[in-house]
């Protein structure tokens, strides 16, 4: 069970070594404090899923270290153990009260405190599990489940975010949309399966051409993919298009369908924040990107069309068709 590192909080000189040695014997790490103001500064500056606390101690007894670890925001749960010469149910409510788990009367009896750690253990496991559970299902909720990529839900709410940020820090933020050239020939001509093969490996490839951790791509539907590029002009924005249209239209000798030609189009957009009078929407940037899109296909596929390469005409002719279909 252990190494896990505890912070003790003792005024006590001699109860403090006697617990140390306790500690000691179990196999524990710990940092130790002469008082709960000391404890509290040293549970800022480094963590610790254990906290065991004398109750009456000068500057910060142990209810009020109770109070103040519990009123720190964190992702993490602390189990705090207070140690007390008070048992009547008025003083073990009051410690419950201010934040404390479980509770030890002088003297401590090794065996207890044995019983107890191991207690404290079952429930910051159980916290691990839920938490591990919880973001498991957060993953599941935001993601497509064929191609790994972000889904629908997650583009609409995160996009509006990743605008409303480059608006507050004058970034560039860049947008591109990919869309599959011909895909509805490849499902009708090798199936289902190596379409979602082919959607699988183009999420693989944009994925590669993308910054881990900064980038991100979300499926906007059956065969489009929008990719956010954070902080990204847009010189740098063809040049990362283009990559990726390169990656996509590379049949890899080992594919399981060495016959099947892949190619996308794409569309690409940059806002600046300095250059707009008029704060935009996600919806009007994702237009602003299909505009572009659209001149690609209707220019022959497989090809990367900028907005800073598009003519006014061309944008209104595209508002006119936007919902034309390309098979």
């Amino acid at each position: 069970m252990p190494p896990t590192r505890i912070l003790i909080a003792e005024d006590d000189p001699i109860s403090r070594a006697i617990l140390e040695l306790y500690l000691e014997s179990e196999g524990y790490s710990y940092v130790s404090a002469k008082n709960g103001r000391e404890a509290l500064d040293l549970y800022n500056a480094q963590p610790f899923s254990i906290v065991i606390t004398d109750w009456l101690m000068p500057e910060m007894d142990g209810t009020a270290l109770c109070q103040a670890i519990r009123k720190q925001a964190e992702d993490r749960y602390t189990f705090i153990i207070l140690i007390t010469s008070q048992n009547a149910p008025k003083d073990l409510i009051e410690g419950l009260e201010a934040g404390a788990d479980d509770f030890i009367v002088k003297p401590i009896n090794p065996a207890e405190l044995r019983v107890r750690l191991k207690g404290c253990h079952r429930i910051l496991d159980l916290e691990n599990s839920l938490k591990k559970s919880l973001t498991e299902i957060r993953e599941l909720s935001i993601r497509d489940p064929l191609t790994g990529a972000f889904n629908r839900g997650y583009l609409d709410q995160q996009l509006e975010h990743e605008i409303e940020r480059t608006y507050r820090y004058k970034h560039p933020l860049s947008l591109i949309l990919c869309d599959l050239d011909h895909f509805k020939r490849i499902n009708d001509t090798y199936g289902h399966q190596a379409g979602d093969d082919v959607l699988k490996r183009c999420v693989q490839n944009l994925l590669m051409s993308s910054r881990r951790h900064i980038d991100w791509v979300a499926r906007y539907g059956g065969e489009e993919f929008v990719i956010l590029l954070p902080e990204t002009d847009a010189a740098r924005c063809s040049i990362v298009a283009e990559r990726m249209r390169e990656r996509i239209a590379f049949i890899p000798e080992d594919s399981h369908y060495p016959m099947v030609n892949i190619s996308a189009s794409f569309g690409t957009v940059t806002l600046l924040p300095d250059s707009q009078t008029d704060k935009i929407s996600a919806g009007e940037l994702l237009q602003r990107a299909d505009v572009c899109l659209y001149q690609a296909k209707q220019s022959g596929r497989n090809r990367v069309v900028p907005e800073t390469e598009m003519s006014s005409e061309i944008i209104a002719d595209r508002r006119l068709h936007r919902w034309q279909y390309f098979p």
